[in-house]
């Protein structure tokens, strides 16, 4: 029999029996009035849980995950301020519904059920997903089910301190706030969940101020993998810079009295908490798990048996502050209601087309305050004798460093964060002296852990921050690239534009150098990046553009609220010289403050006609080399840098090649999953009749030593192509 209607069917027959489970009495902190209340939003919870089951046998509704078991989260809720930032589990609709009551104006029955139903109406994801989350209610919306937004909890209790001693111009949070992060027992043992864990720890026993409050809804199931008795107290408890406190989820008011003491304790100390309640999960998984597969009758129903809603019953009983059968008439009463708000959100509207869907990809722009770059004073002041070198041609990773330099002057919601960035100044320098000049609150030595990286990133966009977090090497992205794409990426697609976390990504990548570090520092693979509906994606290949793309790139965050990618190619910070030695050939000066490369805008060298080369990064400095000997061979040629991988600049491309007779396109990436694949395809749709051909790396990681090189596209593979291409030799 289903366990959805055996739960129903126990809780009406033992309150009507006044057969409840053992348990504490109540305690004294909670009022009858709020007691009330919460009985009422964990009802509510519940009766959305058997709501969804029906609307998704019916075919009206689209997600069965329920909350049933872990209705004390109610409590917890009420603990808190509803500015207090949450980042909740899936399981935590009795938290969203208990807050939604402490702030006037909400319908949450019905918003609720419209996302059971995916309709356009739902006002927080507009009809994309079934999420927990409302602007109203601080509540950004989740879709993990791995722990991985802990991360990005820790970093918003980061910049709750933060806006204190810098506040940003966009600041969303109150300065006395708290965040909270709620996840599941067996999310704890993810490798997110425990870097969150461990990165908390570490920040408060380093003293820095992190007012975040950690909730584990332990119901002792991870599936099909049951969580040892013992095993979240034992690994928690005596963690470093946390404080544990401990609770029965199945009771409001202990709940409540020791939530409220846990958030008292981060709210004034301004450290981390870690708080254990203990939770059943009834029902199965989902609407389509069977619990008894995987777990005895016995156990299933001792569970049941359980039930939280049977023990707020007892506990309003013996406080005098609910009888049974008014707390019955609410069960009815309510189970009733959602049932006729689910027969009128059935008739509402849904998405329809691909537009309506991708509408709310790109998040919306928001006016901000006009610069005028920083003053003469504070760049004397902050560059220095550094000022004296900017009218000689420099190498990118100067420049580079002077571009951060002029952005944080003039823009104080900037913070960089990454390993390595401060006191060392990054491994190539790239950073230097950012860390005097700003301090250690705006350029942030992190822990060696690239999710709590980007987590305090994302974390600190939510609080009106521009973060430009580094990844010292691009293959150290995949240990994190979830955060981007299941975190950063989707949260306005998911939030119907309503929540953002901008920033400015700085990878250091690609191969070419000379042998070191073999594939763990030369990565030449943007497949995980490209492939992420929303970022933009930025390589330049020369310092001057790299200076002027990373203020657009700032722009976008800071104005267009974009997730952007800056990716530095590692070979080409130190390059001097282009043909010979002292040549000076790719070194630039400075450009002045004001000059950046907006979006989509390609470089294009030269004006030849019978062959254009399109590429970028590393590829443009080979192209260049290869340049005169393709002059000698009598072709005329340009050489064309996109800059911009994401989106693809495809009008300035067709602009940019217009006119030519070939198109070879040097791609420095794996042929398979490069950029190349997809400028092949836009070229043969868009330019039917012209030869087009590609140079690509091959399908292999790159080697340590000598042979570094043998699978990267080479000046002279590149001149047999194009001679090649252009028939000049066959």
């Amino acid at each position: 029999m289903d366990r959805a209607q055996i739960v129903h069917e126990n809780f009406l027959k033992r309150v009507a029996k006044r057969d409840y489970p053992k348990g504490a009495a109540p305690r004294d902190e909670l009022g009858d009035t709020d007691a009330v209340s919460l009985f009422r939003s964990q009802v509510l919870s519940r009766a959305l849980d058997r709501t969804s089951r029906a609307m998704q046998k019916a075919g009206q509704g689209f997600y069965t995950i329920g909350s049933s078991g872990h209705e004390g989260m109610a409590a917890v809720a009420h603990a808190l301020r509803p500015t207090d930032i949450a980042f909740l589990h899936y399981r935590d609709a009795a938290f969203q519904i208990a807050r939604a009551e402490q702030v006037p104006g909400q319908q949450i029955a019905w918003d609720m059920l419209l996302s059971f139903a995916c309709s356009s109406e739902d006002p927080i994801s507009g009809g994309r997903h079934k999420v927990l989350g409302s602007k109203a209610l601080t509540i950004p919306p989740q879709t993990s089910t791995i722990a991985s937004h802990l991360p990005k909890a820790v970093g918003a209790a980061y910049a709750l301190g933060a806006a204190r001693r810098y506040p940003p111009e966009h600041r969303e949070l109150p300065l006395d706030g708290i965040a909270m992060c709620s996840f599941g027992d067996a999310s704890a043992n993810h490798s997110t969940a425990q870097g969150a864990i461990n990165t908390a720890g570490w920040t408060s026993v380093q003293s820095t101020p992190l007012p975040l409050l950690f909730v584990c809804e332990d119901n002792g199931i991870g599936i099909s993998v049951k969580t040892p008795k013992g095993w979240i107290q034992t690994s928690m408890e005596h963690r470093p810079g946390i404080r544990y406190f401990e609770a029965n989820g199945l009771d409001i008011y202990e709940t409540y009295a020791v939530a409220q003491e846990a958030a008292t304790y981060v709210r004034t100390r301004r450290k981390p908490a870690f708080l254990h309640l203990k939770t059943v999960r009834l029902y199965g998984h989902a609407g389509a798990d069977v619990p008894t597969t995987y777990l005895s009758k016995s156990e299933v129903e001792a569970d049941e048996a359980q039930d939280p809603l049977l023990h707020s019953v007892r506990l309003l009983d013996q406080a005098g502050a609910l009888p049974p059968d008014r707390a019955l008439a609410i069960y009815t009463d309510t189970c009733a209601r959602t049932d006729r708000i689910a027969a009128e959100v059935a008739t509402r509207s849904h998405l329809s087309s691909a537009a309506e869907v991708m509408a709310s990809l790109i998040p919306p722009k928001r006016a901000c305050k006009p610069t005028n770059g920083p003053s003469v004073e504070a760049r004397a002041k902050a560059f220095g004798g550094d000022m004296r070198a900017m009218a000689d041609p420099q190498p990118m990773s100067r420049l580079i460093n002077w571009a951060l330099t002029d952005l944080m002057l003039d823009h104080s919601e900037i913070v960089c964060m990454g390993e390595d960035v401060g006191r060392k100044g990054g491994v190539y320098g790239v950073t230097q002296k950012l860390q005097q000049r700003f301090g250690p609150d705006r350029v942030i030595d992190t822990l060696l852990d690239e999710q709590s990286i980007l987590g305090l990133a994302i974390g600190m966009g939510h609080n009106g921050f521009i973060p430009i977090p580094e990844i010292q090497f691009l293959a150290y992205l995949h240990n994190a690239e979830d955060q981007i794409r299941g975190e950063a990426a989707t949260l306005p697609f998911f939030s119907n534009g309503q929540f953002t976390n901008p920033m400015v990504l700085r990878i250091a990548g690609l191969g070419y150098q000379k042998g070191f570090g073999g594939h763990f520092h030369n990565d030449n693979s943007l497949a995980v990046l490209r492939d992420i509906p929303g970022i933009i994606i930025a390589c330049p290949s020369a310092g001057a553009d790299a200076v002027q793309m990373l203020r657009e790139c700032v722009r976008l965050a800071r104005e267009e609220q974009r997730v952007v990618v800056f990716l530095e190619p590692i070979a080409l910070y130190p390059m001097r010289d282009l043909h010979e030695p002292q040549d000076a050939g790719w070194m630039d000066t400075y450009p002045a403050p004001d000059k950046r490369i907006a979006l989509g805008d390609v470089g294009v060298y030269g004006g030849g006609t019978d062959l254009a080369i399109v590429t970028y990064g590393n590829g443009h400095y080979l192209s260049k080399q290869a340049l005169p000997a393709l002059e000698a061979a009598g072709l005329r040629t340009r050489v064309i840098d996109m800059r911009w991988l994401a989106p693809l600049p495809t009008e300035a491309l067709c602009e940019a090649t217009e006119g030519c007779k070939h198109i070879l396109i040097v791609d420095e990436c794996r042929r398979t999953g490069s950029q190349s694949e997809a400028l092949m395809t836009f070229f043969a749709e868009e330019n039917t009749n012209i030869p087009t051909a590609r140079v690509v790396a091959e399908d292999s990681f790159i080697a340590t030593g000598p042979a570094y090189a043998a699978p990267l596209p080479s000046k002279d593979g590149i001149i047999a192509a194009a001679l090649t291409l252009t028939g000049v030799q066959s």
